[in-house]
């Protein structure tokens, strides 16, 4: 056990060590305490506070993490309490928190003093997220608050050559694996990420949201540079009024008729040909399709604004969607697990929606989506069609725009191979 020095306080506190991955949401849990850790606190700061507790000189700090199937009750097993102020904070935080919810995996630290009898607890933090906590006090009264955390938006730059894939390139950066996932929505509509080449790179200019020093979120991409297959494309995020969303150099929206592929992350097993040797019949024919493979339950998406006029089975096709999304195009999205809740005949959907889930029914050997395409009642290549481009800047808010391009694209130029920094910080309330 260390020793306290003549002039120190002893706290033992953990800090969680946030990423800038999603908050995920593990099964409730019971308690699993963790070994803690010190940290020294000199006697020019007799006053320490923590998530707005103010500490004593004996206090102490246990951190743990919930583990599965316990109650919020558990959380105190190895303490004691005054039951009566327990409960009734615990009362109150019921009514801004519902605290039957709690998630495994999820920090709780508990503010205690040691005493002959054991560990008298005085205060709880649940960590509900990395800008959230839920405060309990039960010392002297009860109380219930949030706790929230200040965020600072830090502006960053990066210039990343592909060599093996978008995500690593990500990675390699020091950066969160969703700012790939946010650069694929942008240039969804000009970027085929199922064939990125070695020499294809990328620049952008993006915000990430940090608390406690450590990042949180990604926030929006602001402007972006994609070289893909000897092609530049620019994006550029402009909001005006009902305008907003990403547009190239010349005021034109990035967003297109169709997405490029219905399906996030896969890869092309088999691509549209007039001769393909049938895996499961054994004979050679057309396939007027293209077969993606991912695991059973990836989520399929609309490639385009459209109609359902049909959702149903068959056995070669096993489940299936067809979209009519005009007069001259239709697609088919095959083999699904299951069709998501609401897709019928006749319903309505918007470009990028879930309408089915990958699968094997019908006439497949594995899980993959078969995705068909028509053009004019024809069964066609999706990667050989040229379909325009939705709205551009409105007339009225193009001089606007040209300078909000022209400002980041100098912003992207002024960024050098293998950058990663920080521009500015904004503090946020």
């Amino acid at each position: 056990m260390l020793k306290l020095a003549t002039y120190t306080v002893l706290l033992t506190v953990t800090w969680s060590l946030y990423s800038c991955k999603p908050d995920t949401k593990p099964q409730t849990t019971d308690v699993e305490e963790s070994e803690p850790t010190y940290t020294v606190i000199t006697p020019d700061k007799p006053e320490l506070t923590y998530c707005g507790i103010v500490l004593r000189e004996s206090s102490k700090i246990d951190t743990f993490r919930v583990r599965r199937n316990s109650v919020f009750s558990n959380l105190f097993d190895n303490y004691l309490t005054d039951d009566s102020l327990l409960y009734a904070s615990i009362g109150k935080a019921d009514s801004i928190f519902p605290i039957h919810k709690i998630i495994a995996g999820k920090e709780v630290n508990m503010i205690y003093t040691q005493e002959p009898q054991g560990k008298q607890a005085s205060h709880l933090v649940y960590h509900a997220s990395p800008t959230k906590k839920l405060v309990l006090s039960f010392k002297d009264s009860a109380h219930a608050n949030w706790h929230k955390v200040a965020v600072d938006t830090v502006r960053r730059s990066i210039y990343a050559h592909i060599d093996r894939t978008l995500y690593h390139s990500i990675l390699d950066a020091n950066v969160s694996y969703e700012l790939g996932i946010e650069l694929s929505e942008v240039f969804a509509w000009q970027v085929n990420f199922f064939r990125i080449d070695r020499n294809d790179f990328f620049k952008v200019i993006f915000d990430e949201y940090h608390a406690n020093g450590e990042c949180i979120d990604i926030g929006p991409v602001r402007a972006a540079l994609f070289y893909h297959q000897g092609d530049s494309f620019y994006a550029f995020n402009f909001d005006k009024g009902d305008e907003h969303g990403y547009y190239d150099e010349n005021g034109k929206s990035l967003r297109k008729a169709f997405l490029k592929a219905p399906l996030k992350y896969s890869r092309i097993s088999s691509r549209y040909t007039k001769r393909r040797f049938h895996p499961v019949q054994k004979r050679w024919k057309a396939h007027l399709g293209t077969d993606y493979a991912a695991p059973t339950g990836t989520p399929i998406r609309t490639v385009g604004d459209g109609e359902i006029i049909a959702a149903s089975y068959s056995r070669g096709n096993g489940k299936y969607v067809k979209v009519k999304h005009n007069s001259t195009y239709t697609t088919q999205y095959l083999h699904m697990s299951r069709i998501a809740k609401g897709i019928r005949n006749g319903k309505r959907v918007r470009q990028g929606d879930v309408i089915g889930y990958v699968g094997s029914t019908g006439l497949a050997t594995g899980p993959h989506l078969c995705f068909r395409f028509w053009k004019n009642g024809v069964q066609v290549d999706p990667f050989k069609v040229k379909v325009p481009p939705t709205t551009p800047v409105a007339d009225e808010h193009m001089a606007e725009f040209m300078e909000t391009a022209s400002y980041w694209e100098k912003e992207l130029n002024s960024i050098e191979q293998t950058q990663s920094s920080e521009q500015e910080t904004d503090k946020k309330d």
